[in-house]
């Protein structure tokens, strides 16, 4: 098997890099890193290429709220998204920030992963869009994670897109629900369904940014393209605020090859968008998610747990979370 960059030589394995270099010459692909402190002479390289840099701890705030939005999207499966929604909502409340998760996946994987049982849910997420009597309060449940709260799902959503269909405004429906709490969070986050439907246009509607989990496999960069065009058209129609917080490699492993040049292929079209932060690959995070935990408290002193916490460090630094 050949490597990556051979088999980038066929066009029809690139991404589009007309629309990637778009997005990075438009003002999504400047990245500030606010506070980070770097000295070239004595920086140590990183996953990506780039010096690694030491971001500050992120200083308590004096009040809450109003929250920045932020969905976590890509129309592939399996890539990593409900994982780092959980474990970067728990990161940050540890930092003392008040977090909000909004389950938008129909197969509610969030709201399991949080201990929540999808079948015993009398009031979810399908709810609050469906039904202008429901106040998004109801719905919202408590975590296990001191300063996480949950807006959970079931398989009750899926019929919501078919739903929504016929509905005015309907891709601002979820933007309309979540404007009664936003001033009680600093940040909601929310986890998207693996497609480009309704549901994921209504979270890029109601997001002030998106974080795009990326798996360290070649076929993950292939649908990069279309998911750019998809946020381009969202902020030319519909919310025009909206902007790429970053691209977060996860299930990087540094002994292989395939992960260090999908990694490159990453930072040559993406820039500085693509976070420092890499999520390497371990059974711990599956062992978490059995646990109903986050990592941070399954499995506090693991690695996997310090990647998570320097994401969020990461992502207050680059302005994408207060």
């Amino acid at each position: 098997m050949g490597s990556i960059a051979e088999a980038g030589a066929s066009s029809r394995d690139k991404i589009d890099v007309e629309s990637v270099d778009r997005y990075v010459s438009s003002e999504w692909g400047t990245a500030t890193l606010e506070g980070a402190e770097l000295d070239l002479e004595d920086a140590v390289m990183g996953p990506t290429g780039r010096p690694q840099r030491d971001f500050p701890e992120p200083a308590p705030l004096a009040s809450h709220g109003p929250a920045r939005v932020i969905a976590m999207v890509n129309q592939k499966g399996g890539v990593g998204k409900t994982t780092s929604t959980i474990n970067l909502a728990a990161a940050l409340a540890e930092y003392g920030r008040r977090v909000l998760l909004v389950d938008f996946d129909p197969q509610g994987a969030l709201s399991a992963g949080l201990g929540a049982n999808p079948h015993e849910l009398d009031l979810t997420v399908y709810n609050v869009l469906m039904d202008r009597k429901v106040d998004i309060r109801d719905a919202i449940q408590q975590t296990g994670v001191d300063g996480v709260d949950l807006l959970p799902a079931n398989i009750d959503l899926s019929a919501a897109e078919v739903q929504l269909v016929n509905e005015v405004a309907r891709e601002q429906v979820l933007d309309r629900a979540l404007k009664s709490v936003e001033d009680h969070y600093d940040v909601v986050l929310i986890d998207c369904q693996p497609s480009l439907g309704l549901l994921t246009v209504n979270a890029l509607t109601a997001a002030h940014g998106v974080i795009i989990p990326l798996i360290c496999e070649f076929f993950a960069l292939r649908a990069v393209a279309l998911l750019v065009e998809t946020i381009e058209k969202v902020q030319d129609r519909l919310n025009p605020r909206l902007q790429v917080d970053g691209v977060l490699a996860t299930m990087y492993d540094a002994r292989t090859l395939h992960s260090r040049e999908v990694i490159s292929r990453l930072v040559e079209a993406f820039g500085d968008k693509v976070f420092e932060t890499v999520i390497k690959r371990s059974i711990k995070f599956a062992d978490a998610t059995v646990a109903a935990e986050p990592i941070t408290s399954y499995a506090g002193n693991h690695i996997g747990a310090d990647a998570y916490r320097r994401l969020a460090k990461e992502l207050i630094s680059r302005g994408g979370a207060p």
